[in-house]
């Protein structure tokens, strides 16, 4: 086959809801029979099925016309060497692409949508019909590249955890997460239902809730309406991060003076678990993608070394 180049371009796919389904109850039978029964449209998720299918074969069919392409599904990225030059290219939802670029050093990811009917996304600008145009302007650089700044938590026993949009600090179960808390010159002991640290990326989500509570909250109580000041969508490249403390509880051992800041790299944010077992830091929603965080463990929190670069 005659290709403009022999670079490699990594295709990442993901289960479909269908196929999450068939894995679950083994056949398509016994999966329809489990939606119906909920009284759910089993058609949808034929649907959604084939159209992401046509996808990825049609997303392929061009590709290949412009390198070396490689499918690889999103369970085995953990583990997949990226080379250095590779373009990645990932059809699926915003989260998918987010969760994608922390696996990441420089390589470029081009986010395509493969159904824009159904779903939507800022990291979503392109549709399968363009990925020829597009990735050949990537090869010739000719292609805008936003950079976006990656949240970072580091273990003392030496791993590491990386996040696009937000870090969940504490508890597995949401339930009272016990741990020390140094920000800057101030330390305390603390017991919430854990911590979330948003980059810019993820500021119109996880972070956007916490403030629009807290702030619903005090107009709630105060007899007039009380602005609180914040920044309700960050550039995507910002050099700091925000932390928020989730529902702090006073009592005589833990305290609730520090429970939202700004973490830069004057300022990291410093966290010693003191929970005996159940203790997590999972990242950009993903429960399954998490590192442990027990008891005598402490994690250093700040902006990583890396920077995403999506493909615009």
């Amino acid at each position: 086959m005659n290709r403009l180049t022999e670079n490699k371009i990594v295709l990442i796919k993901r289960r479909t809801r269908l196929e999450e389904l068939i894995t679950r109850y083994n056949t398509i039978e016994q999966a329809k029979f489990y939606i119906e029964h909920l009284g759910s449209d089993f058609s949808d998720y034929i649907v959604e099925d084939e159209t992401y299918r046509k996808a990825i074969s049609e997303a392929y069919a061009q590709l290949e016309l412009l390198g070396r392409v490689q499918i690889v599904d999103r369970e085995y990225v953990p583990n997949y060497i990226f080379g250095d030059n590779d373009i990645v290219v990932v059809v699926g939802q915003d989260g998918l692409v987010a969760n994608i670029m922390k696996y990441l050093t420089n390589q470029a990811i081009v986010g395509v949508n493969p159904d824009p009917a159904r779903w939507d996304g800022v990291l979503l600008p392109f549709k399968v019909c363009d990925l020829k145009l597009v990735v050949n302007d990537v090869f010739n650089s000719r292609r805008q590249v936003k950079e976006v700044s990656i949240a970072k938590a580091a273990l003392n026993d030496g791993q590491v955890i990386y996040a696009v949009n937000d870090l969940f600090i504490g508890q597995r179960t949401h339930v009272s997460s016990k741990y020390q808390l140094q920000f800057g010159e101030r330390c305390e002991q603390q017991s919430s239902s854990g911590i979330i640290v948003s980059t810019g990326l993820g500021s119109t989500g996880w972070l956007k809730s916490i403030l629009t509570g807290a702030a619903n909250i005090v107009n709630g109580i105060s007899d007039k309406k009380i602005n609180i000041k914040r920044e309700s969508r960050l550039q995507w490249d910002i050099d700091y991060l925000y932390f928020s403390v989730r529902e702090p509880f006073p009592s005589r051992t833990s305290s609730t003076n520090i429970v939202f800041g700004k973490i830069d790299k004057n300022c990291p944010l410093k966290i010693l678990s003191k929970m005996p077992e159940n203790g997590v830091i999972f990242s950009d929603g993903i429960e399954s993608d998490y590192i442990q965080f027990n008891s005598g463990i402490e994690a250093t929190i700040s902006v990583a070394e890396k920077k995403g670069h999506l493909v615009a």
